[in-house]
């Protein structure tokens, strides 16, 4: 199968590119380098750097390429920039994804995975949350996600288009064999933040606010491995491939951490202290965001492999420790 993968030189997408490889599958990156990383492509893999809202380009790669499916990673993330600048995320998520889903439909591509994510929820209860609570982001990066899952449903009704769109957790890690990882130098993803805090690389790190309604009063967030997260996403291809329905389904392990327990386990693990300073909340932030995985367990069968926040730090350790000893080579 012929799949771009936009933000293919990315963290999550480069993931992607890596499993589809192993899958004997033919990747096509699709990446403007905005924070994606022209070296992480692996050899062979072609690279075309360019904008997901350019609809001439994307719809030329589809057809030169003969691209069977499309999956979306390409996007702004970052909570608390989303809501300073509202507007740059609703071009970049949700403007430009629709000239993806419109060269898609121009090339007759009928296969789509959307890169979604659980900020669509905005604030939930203590309990593990399903797809079908109600809708409520506290955020701009949340409203563009789901600005864009509602037109992939409604283009996908429109033109005999499948898709599935999951929705993230917290994604860390790193690929168990090192081959890829988080490499966003300023990334803002606490395990990462931690994890170089703990190798001297930042001298302390923020704790946003110890005085929410949970036990240790920080934020609890349900802790993805990203190669589990891309294993779903494996999942969901095939389930297009064999003709699957459209799906919204959570990617999460349906238990959540705080950053506090993180920060915790990041210094067992590492042997190393982690100075952590507390700051004030973050606009945009909610208490507590847990995934039920039912619907995607009963779905695709998906079962998680590194359900374990320390094996998450140890890898994320790893790949840090290897991503500084490369930077200083070069």
């Amino acid at each position: 199968m012929n799949v771009l993968v936009t933000g293919g030189a990315g963290y999550i997408g480069g993931h992607m590119v890596l499993a589809l490889l192993d899958a004997g599958h033919n990747p096509i990156v699709f990446d403007n380098l905005s924070t994606g990383f022209r070296w992480s492509v692996p050899e062979g893999v072609p690279l075309v750097v360019g904008d997901v809202g350019d609809f001439e380009l994307v719809l030329r790669t589809l057809q030169q390429h003969r691209i069977d499916a499309i999956a979306h990673f390409a996007a702004k993330l970052i909570v608390p920039e989303s809501v300073s600048d509202p507007l740059g995320y609703y071009l970049n998520n949700t403007v430009k994804s629709r000239a993806l889903m419109a060269a898609a439909v121009a090339a007759g591509v009928k296969k789509f995975v959307f890169s979604s994510t659980a900020a669509v929820y905005g604030d939930t209860s203590d309990k593990p949350i399903d797809e079908n609570a109600p809708l409520g982001p506290l955020s701009p990066y949340g409203s563009s996600k789901q600005l864009t899952e509602i037109m992939l449903r409604d283009v996908a009704a429109a033109h005999g288009m499948r898709y599935v769109a999951l929705r993230y957790f917290n994604v860390a890690g790193a690929d168990p064999l090192m081959r890829h990882g988080q490499s966003t130098a300023n990334a803002t993803h606490l395990i990462k933040v931690a994890v170089q805090t703990a190798l001297g690389m930042r001298s302390h790190m923020e704790v946003y606010g110890t005085d929410y309604p949970t036990p240790d009063g920080t934020c609890i967030r349900d802790y993805i491995h990203v190669s589990d997260l891309i294993a779903a996403h494996m999942q969901a291809l095939n389930h297009l491939d064999q003709g699957g329905e459209s799906l919204v389904m959570n990617c999460g392990y349906g238990h959540g951490y705080s950053v506090s327990e993180v920060i915790e386990t990041v210094r067992k693990v590492s042997g190393k202290p982690v100075e952590a300073r507390i700051g004030p909340r973050r606009a945009g932030d909610p208490a507590s965001i847990v995934a039920d995985p039912t619907r995607i367990r009963s779905k695709l069968g998906w079962e998680p492999r590194h359900d374990d926040l320390a094996t998450i730090v140890d890898h994320s350790l790893r790949w840090e420790s290897m991503l500084r000893e490369r930077n200083l080579k070069l």
